[in-house]
Parts: C-alpha cells; structure tokens; sequence
C-alpha cells in the first residue's frame, strides 16, 4: 500500500481516539473445514480441567458461531500448551450480531461493578478507546509490546490505531475486511451473471433473480446491527473513501447529499432482499445461502469461516459493489482491564493472542488474516493469501458498525438508525438521526 492512503488513515484513527479488493474471482478450494458446531454454543476445552485451585483466566467474548468456535479453540489450544496450570473459562456469550451487542452489555455492567473478565473481545480503534480506556478501566499495555517486540511485526499504523496518549492499550489478534461479497456460484450462474461491480450491475443482476422469484440480498434484521453494515459499503462509493474518512474528523459533513444518496440505493436494494428479513437473526442469515434462498451476502470475511464449517464451498467473493481497491478494516484485539483476579493469566493470554503460533492457529479458521506480518503463508488458504496482497495496496477506511471508526455510543446509534430506516424506508428522518448521532459524538458541529 502506498504510504499516503496509511498515514491519512492513520491520521482519522488518531482524530477519533482524541475526541472520546479483492478483484471479483473464482476461489480455489477452501482449506479443510473445521469441524461443524451448534451456533449458540460456547467452545469447551478439549482435555481435562487444571486441578481445584488453579489460576482460572475467564475470557469475554462475542464468538459462537462455526468457524469463530474452532478460531477461538485455537487460541486456546496454544494457550494450554504454554501454560498448562490455568483453567480457561470460556464466556463466549451469543450476541446476535457479528458486533457482540448482548456480550457488551453483560461486560459493561461487569466492567462498572468493578469484576472484570482477565480479558476480552474488543475492536480496535474508536471503541476501546473511546469508551473504555476512556473511562479509565483498562491498563496500558506498553510494557508488553516492548517485552514482546510486537512493535516490529505489528504495522505501525495498527499499533497507533491501539493507542492514546503514546500508549497501546489492546492486542490485535487479526485484520478482518467488512466491504466483501460473498455469493452463491449456482444462483448466479442460473442466471448467466457476473459478480456486479457497481451498484447498476447489481441492481440488473437483482432483476433477473427477481424474474425466477429468488431474492439477492440477503438482509437479517431481527435486531440493530446487519443492515448497517451492509449501508456502510453503500456509503464507501457514493461519497469516496476520503471523504468517508471524513466524516468522523469533521472535514466531511454528515448533512451531505452523498449520505441521502446512499440511503436511496439500500432502499431500493431491500426491495430485493429476502421478504422476513426483519425476523431473521445474524446467526441464522449464512443459511439463507447454503440453503439456495438468497443470491449474496454483503458482510466481513469471517462469512467464509462459518460458510466452510457448514461444509459449504460453492461460493465465490468480490469486493461489495464500488468498493474494489478499498479494504474497510477492523480488527478483534484483547486488552487488560484494570482489578482483575488473576493478572498474570490474563498477560499470558495476552501474549498468546500476539504470538505467531496464536495468531496463525485462530485465523485460518475465522477467514481473517493475521495481524503479524510473519504468518506462515502455508497455514492459508487462497481467500487469506488475496487479502493479505490488497491490505499491502488497497486504501484504507474503518468500519463504523465494527468498532474502528467511532466511540460506541456513536456506533449505537448509528445501527440504531439505520434499523429503524429498514422497517419506516424514510430517508430524510434516517438523515436527520445521522446528523444528531454525530453532532452528540462531536464529529459535527
């Protein structure tokens, strides 16, 4: 990647904290896919507990579902190995939406009684810092960087993008890419179409499954969290990748047209989604596509990690429509809250999460890629090898809905929005709600 495109999203990350492509192709086979888990169900160690009265290390943590579970159970096992005295406690809560929205309420209310897990899942950027870092509640983590060197194999901008005030304050144990689209190969060779480059070809391509009575987009809004996301890779090629960025600086005003624009085509687009869309769960939309019943799904590329443990491969990707030489990032990191119980479990789970041996067990698994630069490359299968080549030249945006963008409260309300945008369609009150989300964020005057 050129250096510009890193610095100035470097820049955005730093604006944040202080105020609180894939070319379309056909992939080779999936890497041998993990063993198939009931969605809803927390990872259990594989062996025996660790003696009564061993270190206990409980970690916090959105990831239920297949694909997540085996990533999850390779940190784990990595983690067992080093150090084979401590009782992991998995408290892997189903939240619903990629974002983790039940698991975050349970934490925060842990977090403000004073009894906090020794670690857990946290986007990095705007929603650890600007919430709680902010608040005081976790421990720098400057001395475990030097210890470890990770300075010299985490990218300098992800580094800062952990940081305040000179000091990391969390562990990125991956980069995932939000601004992809996955797709049913058979669906779209039914009907003798391409993966859709730009918002007109998809709108075409929608038609002709519309005329055999089969939706495209796969939509699940059954709570605050999906259609946004899906919105986000809307907004991206309407308004242009720097003045996306801009938004959350306040170079780029929330009340433009290019706002009210992209609003307009996911109206549109939800005429072509599935018709229950509203009563469909996160967890349960990766089936509407292995079952046939939608023609894409527009989310991260964690999507291949449970679509492989559902033993599903007749799927291809593309970057979402107008978004190719743009890699929307975030990434899942751990830190360390301040009162733990057993502090020195949670800095070992903290180095196993930015070890090689971790990083390269949990994300072949997950389908993101490591947030290292020395992963062994044989450990990946081709999805992985493609997005570690466009996060070295693509440019750079944050997710809003995926916690690299802005605060949380920001984020809140952003989702909240657009759910509200997906059941009334009203573009100018949805604008409006943007506009007050980010005058109280401060992104706006």
């Amino acid at each position: 990647m050129k250096q510009l495109n890193r610095r100035d999203f470097l820049k955005m990350g730093a604006l944040v904290a202080g105020g609180a492509a894939l070319a379309s192709c056909t992939p080779a086979p999936a890497p041998a896919a993990p063993a198939a888990a009931k969605p809803a169900e927390p990872a259990k160690p594989a062996e025996a507990k660790p003696a009564a009265g061993a270190q206990k290390l409980e970690i916090f943590s959105w990831w239920t579902s297949g694909g997540e579970i085996e990533a999850l159970n390779g940190l784990y096992d990595v983690f067992k190995k080093k150090y084979p005295g401590v009782e992991i406690v998995n408290a892997a809560i189903a939240g619903g939406t990629s974002s983790g929205g039940d698991m975050k309420a349970v934490l925060q209310t842990r977090m403000m009684g004073g009894d906090p897990p020794e670690s857990f899942q946290v986007h990095l950027g705007g929603e650890l810092l600007g919430s709680y870092v902010a608040a005081g509640q976790m421990e720098d983590l400057d001395f475990l960087y030097k210890e470890e060197g990770w300075d010299k194999v985490f990218p300098k901008e992800l580094v800062d993008i952990a940081s305040t005030g000179g000091k990391p304050y969390s562990v990125p144990v991956n980069i995932h890419r939000s601004n992809m689209m996955w797709y049913n190969k058979k669906m779209l060779e039914g009907v003798g179409a391409q993966p859709p480059k730009t918002w007109d070809e998809w709108f075409a391509l929608a038609d002709k499954l519309k005329a055999k009575n089969q939706p495209t987009l796969a939509i699940a809004e059954s709570g605050a969290g999906f259609t946004a996301h899906v919105f986000e890779t809307m907004m991206i090629p309407v308004l242009g990748p720097d003045k996306f960025k801009g938004l959350f600086s306040g170079s780029t005003s929330w009340e433009d047209k290019g706002i009210g624009d992209a609003l307009n085509i996911l109206k549109k687009a939800l005429d072509y989604a599935n018709p229950d869309f509203l009563n469909v769960g996160w967890g349960d939309v990766n089936d509407l596509m292995v079952n046939g019943k939608v023609g894409m799904i527009i989310q991260g590329d964690w999507t291949p990690g449970v679509l492989w443990s559902k033993k599903f491969q007749d799927f291809g990707w593309a970057p979402a429509p107008g978004n190719t030489g743009i890699y929307q990032m975030l990434s899942d990191s751990f830190g360390l809250p301040k009162k733990v119980k057993n502090r020195t479990a949670a800095i070992n789970w903290l180095r196993v999460c930015g070890s090689k041996d971790g990083q390269d067990a949990f994300n072949p698994a997950k389908g993101s890629i490591p947030a290292r630069t020395d992963a062994d490359l044989a450990k990946y299968g081709e999805y992985h090898k493609s997005a570690m080549a466009d996060w070295k030249k693509d440019k750079l945006v944050p997710s809003i809905v995926h916690g690299a963008a802005a605060k949380l409260s920001f984020m809140t309300d952003f989702m909240n929005a657009i759910n509200v945008f997906a059941t009334k369609k009203d573009t100018a009150a949805t604008q409006a709600a943007l506009v007050k989300a980010a005058k109280d964020a401060g992104f706006q005057k």
